[in-house]
């Protein structure tokens, strides 16, 4: 009964009036409102339609639930991922709903890399894997620029370094400046919105986009995703110039033609017109060489020609085809003389033949021939008493009587 008492003297609290309870605690731990804590992103979350971040921090043996809230992660220049160890700055407080202690980010920067050298190397390796980076969208520079569109201060050293040295080049160069702010927080917007600005005139030959020298922070602007996207998305030739020799900028990479100065840039633009004079001086000696040189040429081709007729003429013709009729008939001659020649012979050995066999030849032996009506006779029987007949000799016939 004792005991049955003593828990009625306690008072009974809901769950809200718990967690509400430990939340004033925490909150009031003055430690607790202002915490520096290193650990390794888990789990990390973008909330896209809030805008707001939530992830799990966690060393080797323990994990604490975050959140960055829009308010706060908007000033971040690197984008948190999974794996990622970073130092936070926040305070701990309770989440009454679920009854969890969480941590609340007011900042955060990577662990051993600098924010901005995270977010350069994160935005380069985001618009490499897009292409904005490769060859084969370089656009070629003009060999000779008339109107230079700049993107730069109006104040300061760039632009007056660009008008000296087109100005002692290439004197026919116009320069049409859209002056912007080159750092600071609007500056990413204005180098853009002047880059799309020229495009829409489209009135330039080529746009130099760039400042003067200075620090990571100082160069910021020209490692802004919209500026990088401008330049990608330019139809005129851009010609980054940021002043940096060493290091490169996200605009360096995407422009279709880096120059380490304004300076330089301004050279790359336009041509030296002392080169177009020392050119013009020596056209006449280059076209005096030329023409000898045609003339040369020609006589030698004339010569050929020359050859080539002489083999090709009427009268070459006709003496080539009359020494082959002459080659013709001279054969021909041959040919007849050792035909006639070879029937000779086979006329003789026939002749020889027939002459072997003629009854002329038996007849000169003493034998005759009996005929008659034109028929030889080749028996007695063939006679009658009174029958006349002829007997040729080999010198002549009688008529004859049978008896």
């Amino acid at each position: 009964m004792h005991h049955f008492k003593k828990m009625r003297n306690t008072t009974v609290l809901t769950v809200s009036q718990l967690n509400t309870y430990v939340k004033s605690i925490i909150d009031g731990d003055m430690i607790l409102k202002n915490v520096f804590v290193v650990g390794e992103i888990s789990n990390f979350t973008n909330h896209y339609r809030t805008g707001h971040y939530y992830m799990t921090i966690k060393d080797e043996n323990s994990a604490i639930k975050a959140v960055m809230f829009r308010t706060a992660n908007q000033r971040l220049r690197f984008m948190p991922e999974s794996g990622m160890s970073v130092i936070i700055r926040g305070r701990v407080s309770v989440f009454e709903r679920d009854g969890q202690y969480q941590l609340y980010i007011e900042d955060m920067q990577p662990d051993g890399l600098g924010a901005l050298n995270l977010a350069f190397e994160q935005l380069k390796n985001k618009l490499a894997a897009e292409g904005l980076f490769d060859d084969e969208f370089k656009k070629p520079i003009p060999k000779r620029c008339y109107r230079i569109g700049v993107v730069t201060s109006a104040t300061g050293a760039v632009i007056q370094d660009i008008k000296n040295v087109t100005s002692r080049r290439f004197p026919l160069a116009e320069i049409i400046l859209c002056p912007v702010e080159v750092q600071g927080a609007n500056a990413a917007p204005q180098i853009a919105e002047a880059i799309d600005r020229f495009n829409d005139s489209d009135d330039v030959d080529v746009l130099i986009v760039g400042r003067g020298g200075g620090s990571l922070e100082d160069l910021w602007a020209f490692n802004e995703e919209i500026v990088a996207r401008a330049v990608f998305r330019s139809r005129i030739p851009v010609i980054s110039a940021v002043g940096h020799e060493t290091d490169f900028t996200i605009c360096d990479f995407v422009a279709d033609l880096r120059a380490p100065t304004p300076s330089a840039a301004a050279e790359l633009a336009v041509p030296d017109i002392r080169d177009d004079k020392a050119f013009i001086d020596t056209v006449p000696y280059q076209c005096e060489a030329y023409l000898l040189d045609r003339i040369e040429r020609e006589k030698t081709r004339l010569e050929l020609l020359k050859e080539r007729l002489k083999y090709r003429s009427p009268a070459a013709i006709i003496d080539d085809r009359l020494a082959t009729v002459d080659a013709l008939l001279a054969s021909a001659a041959v040919s007849i003389e050792r035909r006639i020649e070879s029937e000779q012979m086979k006329f003789a050995s026939m002749a020889g033949k027939l002459d072997a066999l003629s009854p002329l030849k038996v007849m000169a032996r003493g034998y005759s021939i009996a005929k008659k009506d034109d028929r030889i006779i080749r028996s007695g029987s063939e006679l009658n008493s009174g029958d006349r007949f002829i007997l040729r000799f080999s010198d002549g016939e009688k008529e004859c009587e049978v008896l």
